[in-house]
């Protein structure tokens, strides 16, 4: 099953933020593109469940939540974010 990948406003925001202030930005894309083809392809199997529907996904440098909604085979990509390194 294909999924259509979405991303909110805000998530998109925060990405263009994140790529901005980012000292690889080649990185940031790369994770970003990364994302969709697996989301694309497998957004039902992937991530931790979190709250109701909401899942947790690592992309290193990336981290999202997002959703999947089967019915109509869209993965939406909700929040995403750079998690602390250790």
């Amino acid at each position: 099953m294909k999924f259509t990948v979405l991303w909110s406003p805000d998530a998109e925001n925060d990405l263009a933020t994140l790529w901005l202030n980012a000292d690889n930005r080649a990185e940031i894309s790369a994770a970003a593109d990364a994302i969709d083809a697996i989301l694309r392809d497998d957004a039902h199997f992937l991530g931790e469940y979190r709250s109701g529907r909401v899942r947790i996904l690592y992309s290193p440098p990336l981290a999202i939540h997002f959703e999947v909604l089967e019915d109509d085979c869209i993965a939406r990509v909700l929040t995403v974010w750079q998690p602390l390194r250790s």
